[in-house]
């Protein structure tokens, strides 16, 4: 029986459901929609849950423990759902802190302490801590998403905890609740308190008692057997419970894994981070040679010391981050040293730690990075480093770029050895891979001797599923033989415990589960971990063997062939990393309706988990027509955002469009597919009487007209220009030489009916650029609307029609210059991948340009006009995707303006998504995130630049500003006189 069925006589969902609801325990959740997203997270592993519920308040903790207890039904805590290990999923009660137990209760500076809930954020609390200029120590890769709930959980390291320590090393104290109901503060313990304790008698007392006789009959092995160096996280903490180590309870809790307690609150400890940070970029041939000189780095004391493979960098794509790998010093594996102190003193210890590097066999070379927004680029790399190893180069007739490559997956990515035995272990290590015929890529926590690693396991069969079991049983004894730990930082889970035999002898299992005993008498809390573990190629996420067997492979429009035209492996890119969960705007789009309503059902991965379970039919089990996963896309913007986010390369957007296309299929679809999905064909309609469509909308009928069409009541409709560009355009009369040849103008639907100005203004600037400018015939369409409302058939019927027109000046080599990002986009992405690879689609995408990389890197000898003004500009979401600002922002220099790029997401319009009912306020609330305060914080004289028509809209509806195309500003340059010499 896997851990999903339903034990016999245990309650059902349903009746699991309406027990917590009735028992005051906040919001409670028990539908199919819920459990499936639920499922999985970031490990191997999947299994159902019976009800989700999220606390608001701790005595909502409380009554939902005592109503599990009274059902038997188990409990697994959890956070952001990062784990690796399996730890985080569990088949009774999720309790997710992360919706509303995340506050911080208190912050003392003079202290330097923090009180926290378990679901507060890290990023959150450093943020607050950061005001006093202080930091929590512990700073895994997923800081921005992570919950210091779950760090407490797997006792969570990160970067520089070669200076910082663990997560247990920064815990004061916990309030916690264990199982039958009993809440304790933990922390250090004198010998007077705990007899104070053990003499009170009650439940507080004889746990302490418990756990006090356990540590002094064991010291010897406590002492030697357990925490022999910091890596060390694999088991129980008991190290903690010796005498000099003051009997720390609360430490010892720490990576436990929710199987002991529950955590009601925490008391941090926040340390003084240096005035100054330097890093030093070190190359190697290999990482075996990079690991060969850790030890003698380590001498210079740095405050992190990663790893990197290029296994790794090979197979980043993203055009911002490879840019910065392709900076990086000539070798095939680097160490990043940061260091610290004042100022003054960096640039020598900097040239002690590279001289002390270039004494070590096997190094190439180095620098020293002095840019601070190059070394976030750089550490960007290493941040991404679980998502960016999931997919290897060569697994598909897909190149490295186009999303393709085989699968790879966590399992054994968290060993940690000695730092000085490091070399020797990833020789061995790399050996075993070969011997097994397994690939990965390495990087981690060099300095701490600690590796991840994604492995090309295949468990789509019984043979790889069998080579993954015996390549991790051999690999713990490897990591043992090392006098290492299984698990450095990500806990054990369901991926490790059945393996921790290898790693220790029968006594200290027995005292695992000895404590488990003490804390847990009833295996209620996160059963299956550490102790009486669940077998490690159970319950595995990918399985040949499931029951129900998965649904047959789903027909698609989108042929998806970097997924191999499999829709379910398309959806199981999401391997949970939970970057999509980020609430903080650093230059990224994704996930613009979680960053507004912070539910997993609003994330990427929340989305991405339904419909890969909509595709296996045992919980999601009506297939293109559910309703979960409907209502699950309904707050999908459709900004591609995931498509270059996500290091994956979820792509939220084509998968919610090829849903929709099934499940309205043959049915009636709503209103505002009809009205804005058909609104190219439409305006052509309203051109004929724009006066007559813009007096209607603007009338008493507007509430009507709005309801008909599906449209948000609070939303004013767009007005109709009076004229047509392409009217315009043929009427006029050509100007000058047009000696740098032909270039098509792409006239997308929305500025030619809405802001004709802005195609107005490009025919100026490509004429005064020496170009000749062309116009399609004006029938065609990219179909971004029919894509994005899953109105496939037309939409790919468009794209023939489109791609068949434009061919001839494609292949006379003539460029295509689109003005609106999102047309743009579907000219460069959605054509080819509607079309399945078409020829003349392709040669379509190279072709097409936006007007900024045509004017910067495709007319060589041309000068912009000057204009020094100052200005703010807002990305579209889809430009973001697919060509990014690098372009705009050169010309805007070369022109002079002193231009801010906001890092502000999504505007929330995107499309027709913030004009549907039922939207509005969530549209408005990722505006108002950071676009629309900025915009009206803005000096009257800075320029709004916005090239979307969806942001100048939004813009203008939610502030008393205009946003400005580049087209414009540029138009506006040339007819400004220049200054006098």
């Amino acid at each position: 029986m896997t851990a999903t069925a339903q034990v016999p006589g245990s309650p059902d969902a349903a009746t699991v459901a309406e027990a917590l609801r009735r028992g005051d325990c906040g919001e409670v959740h028990g539908d199919a929609g819920r459990r499936a997203q639920y499922s999985a997270d970031a490990s191997n592993y999947r299994r159902i849950p019976l009800a989700v519920v999220f606390p608001r308040e701790r005595r909502h903790v409380l009554n939902a423990i005592a109503v599990c207890r009274r059902l038997g039904v188990p409990i697994t805590s959890r956070g952001a759902g990062t784990s690796t290990s399996g730890q985080a999923v569990g088949s009774g009660v999720v309790l997710d802190f992360s919706r509303h137990f995340n506050r911080l209760l208190s912050l003392d500076p003079a202290a330097r302490t923090a009180t926290v809930q378990p679901g507060i954020v890290l990023d959150e609390l450093q943020t607050a801590a950061a005001g006093h200029g202080l930091l929590f120590g512990a700073d895994p890769s997923t800081h921005s998403r992570c919950t210091l709930g779950g760090m407490i959980g797997n006792n969570a390291c990160g970067s520089h905890s070669l200076a910082w320590g663990r997560t247990a090393e920064n815990v004061l104290e916990l309030e916690v609740a264990t199982y039958r109901g009993t809440v304790l503060r933990l922390g250090e313990m004198t010998r007077d308190e705990i007899e104070e304790a053990v003499a009170a008698g009650d439940d507080r007392g004889r746990l302490i008692a418990a756990l006090y006789g356990l540590a002094r009959k064991n010291l010897a092995t406590l002492r030697t057997e357990l925490g022999r160096f910091p890596r060390q996280v694999s088991g129980y903490a008991l190290e903690h419970l010796l005498p000099e180590r003051r009997f720390n309870l609360a430490r010892a809790l720490v990576g436990s894994e929710g199987t002991l307690a529950v955590i009601l609150s925490a008391t941090l400890r926040l340390v003084s981070p240096p005035p100054a940070r330097a890093l030093v970029v070190l190359g190697y041939r290999d990482a075996c040679a990079a690991a060969d000189a850790v030890p003698a780095l380590l001498e210079h004391r740095p405050l992190a010391l990663e790893g990197l493979d290029q296994a790794l960098t090979d197979i980043v794509t993203r055009p911002q981050t490879r840019a910065a790998i392709d900076t990086l010093p000539g070798a095939r594996a680097w160490l990043f040293a940061e260091i610290g102190g004042e100022r003054d003193e960096l640039p020598r210890r900097a040239a002690e730690l590279a001289a002390a590097a270039g004494r070590t066999d096997g190094y190439t070379g180095g620098e020293v990075v002095t840019d601070p927004a190059r070394a976030r680029r750089l550490w960007r790399i290493r941040e991404d480093g679980a998502g960016l190893a999931t997919r290897l180069p060569g697994g598909t007739s897909q190149p490295p770029g186009a999303g393709g490559g085989s699968e790879a997956w966590p399992g054994w990515e968290d060993a940690a050895v000695p730092p000085e035995r490091l070399g020797s272990y990833l020789r061995h290590f790399t050996d075993l891979l070969t011997r097994h015929g397994l690939r990965g890529a390495v990087y981690g926590h060099f300095g701490e001797g600690c590796l991840h690693v994604r492995i090309d396991f295949d468990f789509t069969t019984e043979h790889g599923t069998a080579v993954f079991r015996d390549f991790v049983t051999d690999a713990a004894k490897l990591v043992a033989d090392h006098g290492g730990s299984l698990s450095g930082e990500h806990g054990d889970g369901q991926a490790r415990s059945e393996l921790l035999p290898l790693m220790y002898g029968p006594e200290v299992i027995a005292l695992f589960e000895e404590f488990k005993n003490a804390w847990d008498p009833d295996n209620g809390l996160n059963p299956g971990m550490i102790v009486r573990p669940l077998p490690v190629d159970g319950n595995l996420r990918v399985s040949p063997h499931r029951a129900p067997l998965p649904l047959a492979p789903l027909h698609t429009v989108f042929p998806f062939p970097a997924d191999d035209g499999d829709f379910a492996k398309a959806t199981r890119r999401c391997v949970g990393v939970g970057k999509c969960r980020s609430a903080d705007h650093r230059g990224d789009v994704m996930c613009p309706s979680y960053r507004v309503t912070r539910d997993e059902k609003d994330s990427t991965r929340g989305r991405a988990r339904l419909l890969y379970e909509m595709t296996q039919g045992e919980v999601i089990t009506d297939g293109w027509r559910s309703t979960e996963v409907r209502d699950a896309l309904d707050l999908c913007l459709s900004c591609k955002g995931c498509s270059v986010d996500c290091p994956v390369g979820v792509d939220m957007a084509t998968y919610k469009s090829e849903f929709l296309y099934h499940h309205y299929k043959g049915r009636p679809r709503p209103a505002s597919h009809y009205t804005m999905g058909w609104l190219p064909l439409l305006s052509r309609v309203a051109a004929r009487m724009p006066r007559v469509v813009n007096a209607l909308t603007a009338s008493r009928l507007a509430p009507l007209i709005k309801r008909l069409g599906g449209i948000a009541a609070e939303r004013e409709v767009p007005r109709f220009a009076r004229r047509t560009f392409l009217s315009w355009f043929r009427a006029r009369v050509p100007e000058g030489d047009g000696h740098r040849g032909p270039v098509m103008l792409w006239v997308d639907s929305f500025n030619n009916h809405f802001t004709p100005e802005v195609l107005q203004a490009a025919v100026a600037v490509l004429e005064e650029a020496g170009y000749r400018v062309q116009v399609p015939d004006g029938t065609q369409c990219c179909g971004l609307t029919w894509i994005t409302t899953g109105q496939l058939g037309v939409a790919r019927r468009m794209a023939r029609r489109t791609t068949a027109a434009l061919a001839p000046a494609v292949r006379a080599g003539t460029r295509v210059v689109g003005l609106e990002p999102s047309c743009t986009a579907a000219l460069r992405s959605d054509l080819p991948e509607l079309l399945g690879g078409d020829t003349d689609a392709r040669a379509l995408a190279e072709a097409t340009v936006t007007l900024a990389e045509l004017l910067v890197h495709h007319t060589p000898g041309w000068r912009p006009p000057r204009l020094p003004v100052r200005s703010l500009s807002q990305t579209h979401c889809h430009q973001h995707a697919t060509s990014g600002f690098g372009a705009d922002s050169a010309l805007l220099r070369a022109m002079g303006v002193d231009n801010q790029a906001l890092d502000s997401g999504c505007c929330g319009l995107a499309g027709n998504f913030g004009f549907e009912r039922g939207h509005y306020e969530v549209s408005v609330a990722a505006g108002e995130q950071v676009l629309l305060p900025a915009v009206r914080e803005a000096s009257p004289d800075t320029v709004v630049l916005a090239d979307g028509f969806s942001c100048r809209t939004q813009i203008a509806q939610g502030t008393d500003r205009h946003g400005t195309h580049l087209a414009e500003l540029i138009a506006r340059a040339l007819a400004t006189p220049p200054p006098p010499a």
